[in-house]
């Protein structure tokens, strides 16, 4: 069990670096395209994991580094909680988006345009156990939120 004074701050940038990789992976090594809520959710990991280096390279001013450990925690709980709106989506529990997005940035050719994936809000491109990635994201990110919170609040607690 992680019980040193930084254990919280590291699982804050942890528990976010790991699903955002993770969703890189899925994206660069296996070919699933994301959609535009995918990226909503990987922005407040990106916030999440600016907010635990800074937290550990402030980690000489206590107040500071729990501030902003608990910012982190809040924007890894932010991902879940778009996750959750997304996974609705996929499972027809609720409309979202009209629109569809693609993977191409920067200036593009018609040819481009033509030949980008379209990726649907609304449908899952993979699944286990029924859960989708937008799911997974959501379980994880609200387990490892809380798990950042606690760690924060047994330090707090005299030994």
């Amino acid at each position: 069990m992680l019980n040193s004074r930084y254990a919280a701050p590291i699982a804050a940038l942890a528990v976010p670096l790991l699903l955002y990789g993770g969703a890189l992976v899925s994206q660069y090594g296996f070919g699933l395209h994301p959609c535009e809520m995918c990226y909503w959710q990987r922005w407040p990991h990106q916030a999440a994991m600016l907010f635990a280096a800074l937290a550990l390279l402030l980690r000489r001013n206590d107040a500071a580094m729990r501030a902003l450990t608990i910012l982190a925690a809040m924007a890894i709980a932010i991902s879940g909680a778009i996750g959750i709106f997304h996974a609705g989506v996929e499972y027809g529990w609720w409309e979202g988006l009209t629109t569809c997005s693609t993977t191409q940035s920067g200036p593009v050719s018609l040819d481009d345009i033509m030949s980008a994936p379209i990726v649907r809000c609304d449908v899952a491109q993979w699944t286990l156990g029924g859960i989708s990635l937008a799911g997974f994201n959501a379980i994880f990110s609200l387990v490892g939120a809380a798990f950042v919170l606690s760690l924060l609040r047994r330090r707090r607690l005299p030994a």
